[in-house]
């Protein structure tokens, strides 16, 4: 079946970097877009960013140009974000997504990022 895991959040100061990882099974991973989304407490969940299949464009909210990176490595069946210059209004869940040609989506539980001094 299809799996998401994502890891790599935490605490961490303003200013600082984060990469995140998110690695997937059950599905042919380098034919899809993957995205991650994020949802702060109390606010819609949220796009941050979304990668196209191998050779493929990203697109990035916003509010997160220029800091964010999304990536992916289809050897291993993970995408990643890196996060720098973090900001305390970045805090909040983050989530791997893939929708697949069914139509259906497939969320990862989420991996917490807090960015506090």
């Amino acid at each position: 079946q299809v799996q998401l895991v994502e890891s790599g959040g935490g605490l961490v100061q303003p200013g600082g970097s984060l990469r995140l990882s998110c690695a997937a099974s059950g599905f042919t991973f380098s034919t899809y877009a993957m995205s991650w989304y994020r949802q702060a407490p109390g606010k819609e969940r949220e796009l941050v960013a979304l990668i196209a299949t191998a050779g493929g464009g990203t697109n990035y909210a916003d509010s997160v140009k220029g800091r964010f990176t999304i990536s992916r490595d289809n050897a291993k069946n993970t995408v990643y974000l890196q996060m720098n210059s973090l900001k305390p209004e970045d805090t909040a869940v983050y989530y791997c997504k893939v929708l697949l040609r069914t139509g259906r989506p497939y969320w990862g539980q989420g991996t917490q990022v807090t960015v506090s001094s």
